[in-house]
């Protein structure tokens, strides 16, 4: 696949292709987006919901508690019936999108989830398993469907949030490490967007800046960050962020 090229979701690849998606494919990560082939499948916001709370369990589950926990404040027969018409609208799209017994529904094998293998490349970074750089980090700098507002998806926005925090961090370093230091930047500051007040995340600005040499830069990073953990907790920065500048030039930090 060449560099700039995009996938069936829209995601641009950078460099060699860490993720395939195949034709169906669905989108969480920024928003809804279920495609065939490049062309997306219009779905209501009922099987849209439904779609997603199926593509976030690891196993089949049980219709009542599909209907349960999708329309909480109806009757249990009522929360019943509406899964079953959103399974029968799901139906008209002409794909295979969810395997439905009489009592129990999961997502088709088939259909390649974004944030499934998204979580899985950055766990296999995190772990060691791949030293992959050149990839396209910007999934990592998208959250889980972050205009919906459904309880049941909270945790799970969560996981893949302090997830791909993590994995930009890391690529973040490793760009440092390999003198690529614009790229770490870029990364670097995605990840103190994601979390302006995550203390590794400036680390890893500050080790950019410290790599190319730019000692001011470094210190307006540490102070940036300072005031903003003082101004929002009352808190000083880490030992370790403080150590961090101090190994490069002792006299550039104290503490005001």
């Amino acid at each position: 696949m060449a560099a700039g090229d995009r996938t069936a979701t829209g995601v641009k690849r950078r460099g060699r292709a860490s993720v395939r998606l195949s034709p169906l494919s669905l989108q969480l990560l920024s928003e809804f987006r279920l495609s065939f082939g490049g062309e997306v499948l219009e779905l209501p916001m009922a099987v849209q919901r439904v779609v997603v709370f199926l593509a976030l369990q690891s196993r089949a589950v049980l219709r009542p508690y599909v209907a349960g926990s999708l329309w909480l404040e109806t009757s249990d027969e009522r929360a019943a019936a509406n899964l079953r018409s959103a399974l029968w609208r799901l139906n008209q799209v002409g794909h295979n999108i969810v395997d439905a017994t009489s009592s129990a529904l999961r997502l088709d094998g088939a259909l390649e989830v974004d944030l499934r293998c998204y979580t899985v490349l950055a766990h296999r970074l995190l772990a060691g398993e791949s030293d992959e750089t050149d990839l396209d980090e910007s999934p990592f700098c998208e959250d889980l469907l972050p205009d919906w507002y459904d309880d049941w998806l909270v945790i799970e926005r969560e996981r893949f949030h302090q997830l791909r925090l993590r994995t930009l961090e890391l690529i973040c370093e490793r760009l440092t490490a390999s003198g690529q230091f614009a790229r770490a930047l870029d990364i670097g500051l995605a990840a103190v967007a994601g979390e302006p007040l995550r203390e590794s995340s400036h680390r890893a600005l500050v080790k950019v800046h410290l790599a190319e040499g730019n000692l001011a830069e470094a210190r307006r990073q540490f102070d940036l960050y300072r005031r903003l953990l003082h101004d929002q907790l009352g808190l000083d920065p880490s030992p370790q962020m403080v150590e961090l500048l101090h190994q490069a030039r002792p006299e550039t930090v104290t503490l005001r």
